[in-house]
């Protein structure tokens, strides 16, 4: 528990021999005094009844004041203990004051209110995700940002590594959402910048591992039995899609309608959707002929060339529907293959974006100019391409030391 106690301090005599009246707060052996804005010599206080003795002409008024005072800061007290245990003197003073620390918590659910209409709701729902992880670890909402010390977050990384069983990169991006948020909170002079606790502790993304397949390895799948009517049989022919037709991201290809093939063309034009940037590509004969096995009689510009979404009548294409909806059947097409990757007694788990490294390595295999890589995967900038060609360089080392052992 914490005591408050009225104090005269006549170790702080003035001139006038006159001494501060401080209320003390004294939690876990440690002290925090705010002054009252009094004055009194030392033969006006009553140190036993704690009040203004009589001789001074505003005693009536003074010690009203000083019970109004106490009343109030055991009240700010009784309300901070009931939310923590371990609150500190610092933070019960700070609320004496009425410059209660800010909580975490409530700033940033405030903020992802305010920006979910004006961000991908992807984005928007990782900030959250990342955010309810956090509270989980915390145990409550109660959070104050100077609890955010270097220490806390290293337990949080522990948490997430040893009980959560995250990886590397999934524990670097939930730092990264506080570290954002403890900004923005900098910037608008709620929190402090003296308690910033990130410089401190490594965030960096591990440079995460491309898995592609061989050319043989494409082939196999490619002539594996699997029936278009079934859904198992179109995700693998995505996956085959995307590793021939340019390493198209698995939103754009579950997105691509009849609108986006100019037939006459063998080419698809769209906006892809991660980076709000035209893509126009001429499809070699083999991708162009796996779109084309679901062309039907009745097929219509608006529909989806592959059936695994809604139609969109039903779908909506932003927002929470087009999230929750592409994610479903992301996690289906990745289990098919999963499975697929089995089959070729693969050493790691084949996902569909491995179709994306895939391209990008046999297209360089084969002798396309990096910069044409580089613009059919829509990169920012060619830096991003060029791991491709270390991969590249890498296998012909490979290759060099098989070949004369």
């Amino acid at each position: 528990m914490a005591s408050i106690k009225i104090l005269l301090r006549e170790d702080k005599l003035d001139q006038s021999g006159e001494a501060p009246l401080f209320l003390r707060i004294i939690k876990d052996r440690k002290t925090k005094f705010m002054t009252l804005g009094i004055k009194l010599k030392p033969s006006e206080w009553d140190n036993e009844k704690f009040k203004v003795k009589k001789n001074h002409s505003n005693s009536a008024r003074l010690n009203a004041f000083i019970s109004q005072k106490v009343a109030d800061a055991e009240g700010e007290v009784a309300d901070m203990m009931r939310k923590r245990k371990d609150v500190t003197t610092k933070k019960l003073k700070q609320a004496i004051l009425g410059k209660a620390p800010e909580n975490y918590f409530e700033y940033v659910f405030g903020r992802l209110d305010k920006i979910k209409p004006n961000i991908k709701f992807g984005v928007w729902k990782n900030y959250e995700s990342n955010t309810i992880k956090l509270e989980q670890f915390n145990g409550s909402r109660e959070l104050f940002f100077d609890d955010i010390t270097v220490t806390f977050l290293k337990d949080f990384q522990d948490w997430m590594i040893n009980t959560k069983k995250n990886n590397p990169t999934t524990v670097a991006y939930a730092l990264k959402v506080m570290r954002k948020f403890y900004r923005e909170a900098i910037r608008e002079d709620i929190a402090k910048s003296s308690s910033y606790p990130f410089d401190k502790i490594k965030t960096t993304f591990p440079a995460p591992q491309k898995h592609y397949l061989s050319k043989e390895q494409v082939d196999t799948i490619a002539g594996l039995e699997m029936k278009t009517s079934t859904k198992e049989g179109v995700y693998r022919d995505m996956f085959l899609f995307a590793c021939y037709g340019g390493g198209l991201r698995f939103a754009d290809v579950v997105e691509l309608t009849w609108e986006n093939l100019k037939e006459d063309e063998q080419r698809i034009v769209k906006v892809i959707r991660k980076t709000g940037r035209g893509h126009n590509i001429k499809l070699p004969q083999v991708a162009f002929d796996i779109l084309m096995k679901y062309k039907t009689p009745d097929a219509v510009q608006a529909d989806y060339i592959f059936p695994v979404l809604p139609s969109n009548e039903e779908y909506k294409g932003t927002g929470e529907f087009h999230y929750f909806t592409k994610s479903k059947v992301l996690k289906n097409a990745n289990n098919t293959i999963h499975s697929i990757g089995k089959k070729l007694k693969l050493s790691y788990q084949l996902t569909f974006h491995a179709s994306r490294h895939t391209f990008a390595t046999q297209a360089l295999n084969n002798g396309m100019r990096i910069e044409f890589v580089s613009k059919l995967m829509d990169h920012c900038n060619i830096g991003i391409t060029q791991v491709y060609a270390k991969i590249i360089d890498k296998e012909l080392d490979n290759a060099m030391m098989e070949a004369f052992k």
